[in-house]
């Protein structure tokens, strides 16, 4: 199977590598020095579930370069879906499945509206997995489980086909009869775990021991929820407080990606997560006071770190009147 990684990120890294190592054709799209370093030294992958290994790889910083392909592993930043699926176009023929891994309830309608194909479905990633340095991918938390929609797009009999060849790669992969339900549910998980994680500056340990701060991470998830049901997503019952047991299972120092994306200065998939919690709500008529306060709170962070306020033209600019 010809497979090509758009985005070789943690995500797209840890999958594509496993996939590379199974003996899959695989293809990895990056730019910059992490591209440079793969096409040097392959990719090495530091996983607490695959253990650690290094393959020779091939990486291209142009797309077209590959040529047709089965599958594009999609794996960007939700805030770069648009572009991205532009560039993958030379690639995909009227056979390519686009198999959407991000964050983000709706990626794979955006993605068929570029490309035209309408081969583009979701799946849902219980990992957490970022770069560690240039060529290297470092996972650490999650179960690496990778959860597809039996027939989504219409696509079955090709979507067993890749679940099996997951399986083979070891990558804990299996169908779920709903992926909306899927993907909701890993969504709300994220808008609590990435977004707390974010806001506090701190690992899931921390949050989850103090009282007043891990309510307000059930508060976060509990919105999501009130949001889906409104939606007309029939999540589970009891969705908050699996997810808040999945949390507890986590390593104590676990964050999520956008407090990674944070903390390195990086733009923030703030706008797919909590903000667009607040503005679901919002048109919905369901109150998100929690994910208003994280969304308010990161904002200034959206693009990476704001610029330092610039000095009075006549000193000090005057204190405000109490």
């Amino acid at each position: 199977m010809r497979v090509a990684v758009m985005g070789t990120g943690g995500t797209g890294g840890f999958y594509g590598g496993l996939l590379a190592r199974a003996g899959e054709d695989v293809t990895f799209i990056a730019r910059g020095a992490h591209l440079d370093a793969i096409r040097s030294r392959g990719l090495t992958v530091k996983s607490r579930l695959a253990g650690d290994f290094t393959i020779p790889a091939k990486a291209t910083g142009v797309p077209g370069e590959i040529g047709p392909v089965d599958l594009v592993l999609f794996c960007v930043k939700a805030y770069d879906t648009e572009p991205a699926a532009a560039l993958i176009r030379p690639i995909v023929g009227q056979d390519t499945v686009i198999l959407s891994v991000q964050n983000g309830i709706d990626n794979d309608e955006r993605i068929n509206r570029v490309t035209g194909k309408g081969t583009a479905i979701c799946a849902a990633a219980q990992i957490n997995a970022h770069v560690e340095a240039p060529g290297v991918i470092g996972q650490t938390a999650g179960p690496g489980r990778l959860i597809f929609g039996a027939n989504a797009g219409g696509l079955g009999s090709r979507i067993e086909d890749l679940v099996q060849r997951c399986k083979a790669a070891g990558i804990p992969a299996d169908l779920q009869p709903d992926i909306k339900v899927v993907l909701w549910a890993k969504y709300l998980f994220i808008c609590g775990f990435s977004g707390v994680t974010a806001l506090t500056r701190l690992t899931i340990g921390p949050i989850l021991g103090c009282e007043e701060t891990a309510a307000l991470y059930r508060g976060a998830m509990a919105e999501v929820e009130a949001v889906a049901r409104v939606s007309g997503v029939a999540l589970p019952a009891g969705i908050v407080d699996q997810a808040l047991k999945q949390s507890g299972n986590l390593e104590a120092w676990a964050k999520g990606s956008l407090a990674h994306d944070l903390a390195s200065g990086r733009r923030l998939e703030l706008e797919t997560l909590n903000g667009t919690v607040v503005r679901l709500g919002r048109a919905r008529g369901v109150p998100t006071p929690y994910n208003f306060a994280i969304y308010a709170a990161l904002k200034p962070f959206v693009n990476g770190p704001p610029a330092p306020p610039k000095p009075h033209v006549n000193g000090p600019s005057p204190a405000p009147k109490p």
